[in-house]
């Protein structure tokens, strides 16, 4: 499990200015390290496939969506990952789908 503890805590450490502190050259270069790493797995599998759990949309996908959207905020770089890019759009393209920006 390394998406969450790198990709988020990374957004985290550079967004919010009371995690300023925490925000040492060493720990956002080692989340920058694993955080790419776990989208490179990440890329890997959707290159072979359209969702993370089967062939459908699934809540593996809604969970992974949450922080992977956001990443570029955390200094990653989602134009390395074509796949992950193209699914982002199709997670965004589900009828369902309400970002999270959203007022009703």
């Amino acid at each position: 499990y390394s998406h969450e503890p790198y990709i988020a805590v990374r957004k985290a450490l550079l967004t919010f200015p009371e995690r300023a502190k925490d925000a040492t050259p060493e720990r956002l270069a080692l989340t920058l390290e694993r955080g790419n790493k776990a989208l490179g797995v990440m890329n890997h599998h959707l290159e072979q496939n359209a969702f993370f759990a089967g062939t459908s949309y699934s809540v593996a996908d809604i969970a992974l969506y949450a922080y992977t959207h956001t990443a570029e905020k955390g200094g990653f770089q989602l134009d390395a990952y074509p796949a992950v890019a193209a699914w982002l759009k199709r997670v965004e393209a589900d009828k369902g789908h309400v970002p999270i920006e959203w007022v009703g």
